[in-house]
């Protein structure tokens, strides 16, 4: 049936969805891959809707590759057992994939396209497949391919010592050849951060998951699962953690200089999980069976850096000051920050950019004062260095964790993602 045109002021709401707890790698969801960690979660989404309904499109993605899977959304859908005729899009944008999938069904709202989709990403670091050398690849084929003993002794004998190396998937910078971490040392040193802050800000972190967890924040956005028996909690927010024991913890990237500050005790852990939400207008929400946690999207703002001049984590110091000052907005007028921890030091990184006038003038051309940011208002029920940071849904944990405290605070949010690749990926929310 074809769908009228709309204007682009249509209202699009962001509204919570399920996730699986998050688990530290090697842990309780390491039997599960991509796709198999994701479809207790997208079963649990399409039960809330009224009966018969069904998504207008789903939006789905992974970051690390699989050689068995090639269009992760489709596949999800289809072995969680939904309705066939539903479309459905794989996106990837590293750290900020599921917001990125988010933002891309918002605008196919403003569009007039679509009413409600299925949004969110899943992350199996414990199923990371380990590739051959493109020598070895081909060599294989061809001796796949091979008729008789001869063609096959001849494929074999292309083989060269070089090409029997073994490639697992990296965190690497390919444009650098370093990692993420690496990256994040940089920047802290150039901003001039101490390990005492970065350990402050990872406890915080912690202690702001365990309570929220505590106080049953997370029961109902957090599901369990036959597929998971008996794994009902994330297993990486530390009760025990404390400024002593984090600052034992040796640095894990610069190991050499001397001057190391990122710890696993200050950096998010490689996780494995999956997370969903929903991207609606109020036409879309009409088909859920009960009205979910919701918040309205004012805007929303990608941005790229030069991650040499300006550090690869630093993309959202110049995506952040565009968006509030488009819509003419303040720090202080943000009550609730969610701010993606890749890192503390990066967190730490980006309100220092953020306060800096000379930084928004130069880097981001914002000539507005937009005030000091208030770090009291930042992730506080915790973020990805407490929680995991399964790579392709943190968007959607970040974004189901926001509009649940913004329903119950008011006033308005402001997420924020960094990605690798210097990417950076927020958006503006307010209350209804």
């Amino acid at each position: 049936m074809a769908r009228e045109a709309r204007s682009n002021d249509t209202d699009v709401f962001f509204c919570a969805g399920p996730r699986t707890p998050f688990a530290k790698i090697d842990g309780p969801l390491a039997h599960l891959d991509a796709v198999g960690v994701s479809v207790p979660v997208v079963r649990e989404a399409g039960a809330k809707l009224k009966p018969g309904a069904v998504p207008d499109c789903v939006v789905w993605g992974a970051v690390v590759p699989s050689l068995s899977v090639i269009h992760i959304a489709r596949e999800v859908w289809l072995d969680a057992g939904l309705e066939p005729h539903v479309p459905a899009l794989t996106v990837i944008q590293q750290c900020a994939t599921s917001l990125a999938a988010a933002t891309h069904a918002a605008a196919q709202m403003k569009a007039g396209r679509i009413d409600l989709a299925l949004c969110g990403g899943s992350e199996a670091m414990s199923q990371t497949q380990v590739g051959l050398t493109r020598g070895m690849s081909q060599a294989i084929r061809r001796l796949a391919q091979a008729k008789g003993a001869g063609a096959a002794l001849k494929a074999l004998g292309k083989v060269r010592p070089r090409d029997l190396k073994l490639r697992a998937p990296s965190v690497r910078e390919r444009t650098s050849g370093l990692t993420m971490g690496d990256h994040a040392e940089i920047t802290a040193k150039e901003w001039g951060l101490d390990r005492e802050s970065q350990d402050r800000f990872a406890l915080a972190s912690h202690q702001n998951a365990v309570a929220a967890w505590e106080r049953g924040f997370f029961d109902d956005l957090v599901i369990g699962s036959d597929a998971f028996p008996g794994f009902r909690r994330d297993n990486i927010p530390r009760t025990d953690t404390s400024p002593a024991k984090l600052a034992k913890l040796p640095p894990v990237f610069d190991r050499k200089s001397g001057r190391g500050m990122l710890t696993a005790g200050n950096s998010s852990p490689l996780t494995d999980g999956a997370a969903a939400c929903w991207v609606a207008t109020e036409r879309g929400l009409e088909r859920f069976a009960a009205p979910p946690y919701r918040a309205r999207l004012l805007d929303w703002e990608v941005t790229s850096v030069d991650i040499e001049r300006d550090g690869l984590l630093m993309a959202p110091t110049l995506a952040v000051p565009r968006l509030l000052a488009r819509n003419g907005l303040s720090y202080g007028d943000i009550g609730l920050w969610e701010i993606h921890e890749a890192f503390a030091a990066q967190v730490l990184c980006t309100i220092a950019a953020l306060n800096s006038g000379k930084w928004l003038s130069e880097r981001a051309g914002v000539d507005v004062d937009l005030g000091e940011v208030p770090e009291e208002r930042i992730n506080p029920n915790g973020g990805s260095v407490a929680l995991g940071h399964p790579f392709g849904a943190t968007g959607a944990r970040i974004v189901s964790q926001t509009v649940k405290a913004l329903q119950a605070r008011g006033g308005s949010a402001l997420i924020s993602i960094c990605a690798a690749g210097g990417l950076g990926h927020v958006a503006l929310l307010e209350a209804v």
